[in-house]
Order: structure tokens, then sequence, then C-alpha cells
């Protein structure tokens, strides 16, 4: 996540000082990724010693204000022009303790797979109900209509990205099954097949004969999804499931 660059895309709009700053990250982003004010100053203050913002003295309230400078404005437009590198992804934590699950002594990996679903398929309805009440407040056309438009694109994103999650899941187990299964079929089955129950931390007897869930209905259109609970479509949503 660039802050540095998110900053610089709200100062692009006028002066702020650092807890406005971090106030309007948050509001539109609906607090999905948090910042302390700590971090924002931290932040500006790179940004002041790279060129790209510089003070601009007080507002009458005496708080410090930032402003962006030519740099920052030429750094932000290279930032929206430039797509976001994919070729280093970064870690991700539920790809690591999965491959770490596999031949780990006592640890039964389809418990593993079943237990992730189960929480990918609670945040995926949480994000789907927050974006109903997004969705109810951009047609009401309320002043943070711009916030609240921004805060959707997030939703959906985290949608789609917990879809894909419970899909990959649903691929892991039905793969390690079919390993299995053909393990067992091999010209040393007893062997092999011991050796491929070992994959999925079960005994031989088991591997094979479990059969994996379906993926949820849920999706971004948010069709299939509970109604949506009252309460504020700012509220913060569950982290992204790793």
């Amino acid at each position: 996540m660039s802050i540095r660059h998110g900053l610089l895309a709200l100062l692009e709009h006028g002066p702020r000082y650092g807890s406005q700053l971090r106030t309007e990250f948050e509001s539109r982003t609906g607090a999905t990724w948090p910042l302390n004010v700590g971090q924002v100053y931290t932040t500006l203050n790179r940004l002041e010693r790279d060129g790209m913002v510089a003070q601009g003295g007080e507002d009458d309230a005496g708080h410090a204000l930032y402003v962006i400078t030519d740099a920052g404005r030429t750094e932000l437009k290279s930032w929206f022009a430039t797509p976001v590198d994919r070729s280093s992804p970064p870690r991700d934590e539920l790809a690591i303790k999965l491959a770490m699950a596999v031949g780990a002594p006592g640890v039964d990996i389809r418990a593993v797979i079943q237990s992730q679903r189960h929480h990918t398929v609670k945040a995926m309805q949480d994000y789907t109900r927050l974006k109903a009440q997004a969705l109810a407040a951009i047609e009401n056309g309320g002043s943070q209509e711009r916030d609240d438009v921004a805060w959707l694109l997030v939703l959906e994103q985290l949608i789609f990205q917990t879809e894909a999650e419970a899909r990959w899941l649903d691929h892991c187990e039905v793969r390690l099954i079919r390993l299995s299964a053909a393990a067992g079929r091999g010209a040393d089955r007893d062997a092999e097949h011991t050796t491929a129950a070992s994959l999925l931390g079960t005994p031989a007897g088991r591997a094979s004969s479990a059969s994996p869930t379906g993926a949820p209905s849920e999706g971004p259109s948010g069709q299939a999804s509970p109604a949506a609970p009252s309460g504020s479509a700012r509220a913060r949503p569950p982290a992204p499931p790793r």
C-alpha cells in the first residue's frame, strides 16, 4: 500500500494538516487500512525531504499545513499512469501456511483448508453487506458521495479477492484428493498411498474418501447475500483474510 502516494493525491485537492489527511484517507478507504497520525507525519516528513511537499503555514486553529509541490504532482501523475507491479508479489500468509502444511507431521491439511474457507466465506458475506450499504448511501446522494464511491471500489476489490481465495481453496482440496487417489492406483499401491495420504495429513484410509465442499455463491453482485444490517456504510470491514 502506497501511503505516500495516497497523501499526495489528497494534498492535490488543497493544503491539509496531518490528522486531516489521516481522516480523509480512512474515509476514502472505509478504514480498511487504518493509519495512525505518527505514520502520516513520518510520511509527510519524507515527502518534504524528497521535495514533494512543503509546509504552507497554519490554519486558523494553528495546525501546520502541507502543500503539494510541482515535483509531488509529477510523482503523483506517474503513479496514476504506471500499472501496479505484479512481478514480485507480496508474501501471502495463507499460501505459505498451506505450502508448509504439506507433509507436516500431525497436520490435517484438509482441516486447515476447511477452516480457512469458513473464515473466507464469512468475510465475503460481510463485505457484500457493506457493499449494499455503500450503494444505498450513493443512491441517497449524501454529501460524502465521492468517498462512498471510493469505498465501494475498495469493497468490490475485497469481494473479488475473497471469491478468488474461496475458489483456490476448493481447488487445493480437490488437487490433494486427486493426487492421493492417483498414488493409490500405482504399482506400489500401499507405499504410495501412504505417502500421498501424508500430504493430506490424514490416515491412508481417509485420504481418498472425502469429498470437497463447493464454493459459496455470494459474489460482487450481492444477490445471494443476507440482507444488509442496520448501521453506517462507513463501518470498518473485517481485515482481508490471509
